[in-house]
């Protein structure tokens, strides 16, 4: 054989020690130094819990009290809110927008005297504890871009997700479990939640969400196939490590210690997956604090415990998405199904932190990709009364609760009629550069090097909203 074939490009560059080969080692060294540095500060919050309310749900019915649309229901949005442009999204095609006002009723809660609706009133129990952010702004009017945003703090898809980045900088406390984990609830309803909302993008593939599934067999494919002991698996598992290994000294090739990672991470979960995720030995009055529903397997009850059982066991990121609330028409009817599903829930999670005295280090939030507007999309029914809201990204409303947030306070406000922001705007980069602030980190020097750009969760922007920290 000639010496071209015996010593070709790949064979230079793996030997190659003060070649591309060692400016990479230098580069990924760098990264890891980065991580390892983290926290900033002493953190207020150790673990996440996003309750992510997907389709765009309506803060008229559910956190923000405006009156004024009853009052004026089925009169036109003044032209003057619209500043001389056409409505976003379907609204443009509309020949009026016609106020609307939310079904319920609302009432003050608590020591704070926090407005909530009537339709949630479990969470009005739980106000003290709650921040409400009521002036959220967002930069993407359709699903998609909107819900990629919020996750990802970029419209497009490919960058790492919230959840991603904080596994990349803080890791794990539970050696056995992934540091982010994700689910779904099981609901029948046309809204695709793809897993690249829950991906590392070009952070290390072990940062990557893990889908936690209802049923036997939470992670696909987990575990070992009929006929192999767990013995077997491990022997197999050393030997394809000694195969990497030999491989990583032909060839500078940084993710193949993520393959490992994964592969020793698939292993361990095996036996601690079952564990955390098995509700059998969960007590009847645990049951009953979540709901009716909260022993069926992928409901959303039964996904806030095992949440709750996740954060007892040091996952540093949970994420549940609940589908559904995307209510262009008939929205009364769909709403109230809705908030029923998640009121209990919600509510029960913050009780059972608290009993467990982890609310003060567990940062439980609840959003949406954007919100819905003061008007009807189409004419309200003259029969029924009922009616359905546009997407609206201008202003609508999240919350905070524990992990160092103040309690039971409301910042920012909405105008008279809800379509944008009176005062003080939270941007979704704001959002993200507060979480980080209340994991102990400073977002403008959290960077990841990619294609030669410091890269970052808040990208450009982004300011702590401090009133909103204890």
């Amino acid at each position: 054989m000639s010496l071209r074939y015996r010593f070709n490009r790949r064979h230079f560059l793996a030997s190659s020690g003060f070649g591309l080969g060692s400016l990479a080692l230098s580069d990924l060294m760098a990264k890891e130094m980065t991580q390892r540095t983290l926290p900033d500060f002493a953190p207020k919050a150790k673990r996440v819990i996003f309750l992510f309310m997907s389709g765009g749900l309506s803060q008229f019915e559910s956190f923000d009290y405006k009156p004024l649309l009853r009052e004026r229901q089925n009169e036109d949005l003044p032209a003057s809110f619209l500043k001389d442009r056409k409505p976003l999204g379907m609204s443009g095609f509309q020949a009026r927008l016609p106020l609307v006002g939310s079904k319920w009723d609302f009432k003050q809660h608590g020591q704070s005297g926090a407005w909530v609706s009537d339709a949630f009133p479990h969470l009005a129990k739980q106000a003290d504890d709650i921040s409400f952010i009521k002036s959220v702004v967002s930069d993407a009017v359709n699903h998609d871009p909107a819900t990629t945003f919020m996750q990802t703090g970029a419209q497009l898809p490919g960058r790492p997700s919230m959840g991603a980045w904080l596994s990349y900088g803080l890791g794990s406390e539970n050696h056995d479990l992934p540091a982010y984990i994700v689910m779904v609830s099981k609901r029948m309803v046309d809204q695709p939640l793809t897993a690249r909302l829950w991906d590392s993008g070009f952070l290390p593939a072990r940062h990557q969400g893990v889908q936690f599934r209802a049923g036997n067999e939470p992670v696909l494919y987990l575990g070992d196939p009929k006929g192999i002991s767990r013995d077997r698996t491990r022997h197999m598992l050393d030997e394809l490590r000694q195969l990497h290994e030999l491989e990583k000294g032909r060839q500078a090739a940084p993710d193949i210690d993520d393959r490992i990672d994964q592969f020793e991470m698939a292993y361990r979960m095996q036996t601690a997956v079952p564990e955390a995720t098995d509700l059998s030995g969960e007590p009847d009055h645990i049951f009953d604090l979540y709901g009716p529903d909260a022993r069926t397997p992928g409901s959303f009850p039964s996904n806030c415990i095992r949440a709750r059982r996740l954060a007892e066991r040091g996952v540093r990121f949970i994420q549940l998405f609940h589908p559904g609330w995307d209510h262009h028409g008939g929205l009364p009817e769909a709403f109230e199904m809705g908030s029923k599903e998640i009121d209990q829930p919600c509510a029960a999670l913050l009780q059972d932190l608290k009993n467990r005295d982890m609310l003060k280090d567990t940062l439980v939030i609840f959003g949406s990709e954007f919100g819905r507007t003061c008007y009807s999309q189409g004419n309200i029914s003259k029969v029924t009364g009922s009616y359905g809201r546009e997407h609206h990204r201008d202003c609508f409303t999240l919350w905070m609760a524990g992990g160092g947030v103040k309690p039971g306070v409301s910042y920012g406000a909405s105008d008279d009629f809800g379509f944008g922001v009176a005062e003080n705007p939270v941007t979704v980069n704001d959002f993200h550069a507060t979480v980080l602030h209340l994991m102990g980190i400073n977002h403008e020097r959290f960077t990841y090097r990619f294609q030669g750009r410091d890269f970052r969760l808040t990208d450009v922007a982004g300011n702590v909203v401090k009133e909103l920290v204890a």
